[in-house]
């Protein structure tokens, strides 16, 4: 191709680069109030000096390209890997949370427990005042039948020994 025609010629190529400038700096100035000369440009020379920029800067600039993937990839990469590690600190913070759930739960179960202990000791305690007070009752329903008794026999032997008027026969 002509490109690395170029690219032989690579001194003379050169050569035409100060022409260019001079044809920049004569350029003119839109805003100047000079008035503007015909400037005759060869299309063959600007299609070589193109060729020759392109053939020059295009390796570098796809080169270039191809590193700003290869980073844009690896910030994905990164960015995927840096979002897992959040996830594992929020599961970490969340396991956290369900230890102290755990122990606490730990700490209400043996209230619990306790409460329960407790309430059963209650339980046999009034079991017991319940069987004492039913063995008082009896004991004392017996002991008022008892005194009945007693005062009945009592006034059977007053009665008895009340004087009888003696039949007469």
């Amino acid at each position: 191709m002509e490109v690395e025609g170029m690219e032989d010629k690579g001194p003379s190529f050169q050569s035409e680069l100060p022409d260019l400038q001079a044809m920049q700096q004569q350029k003119p100035d839109l805003h100047s109030s000079t008035p503007v000369e015909n400037v005759y440009v060869d299309q063959k020379a600007v299609d070589k000096l193109a060729e020759g920029f392109l053939s020059h800067y295009l390796p570098d600039l796809q080169n270039s390209k191809r590193a700003l993937q290869e980073l844009t990839q690896n910030q994905l990469i990164l960015l995927d890997t840096l979002d897992q590690e959040v996830t594992k600190f929020r599961e970490c913070n969340a396991l956290l949370d369900l230890n102290s759930l755990f122990t606490e739960a730990k700490v209400y179960q043996n209230k619990l427990v306790n409460i329960r202990k407790e309430m059963i000791s209650l339980h046999e305690k009034t079991t017991k005042l319940k069987k004492r007070a039913l063995k008082l009752q009896q004991q004392k329903q017996k002991e008022l039948l008892e005194k009945e008794q007693q005062r009945e026999r009592e006034l059977e032997r007053e009665r008895q020994l009340i004087a009888k008027p003696a039949k007469r026969t």
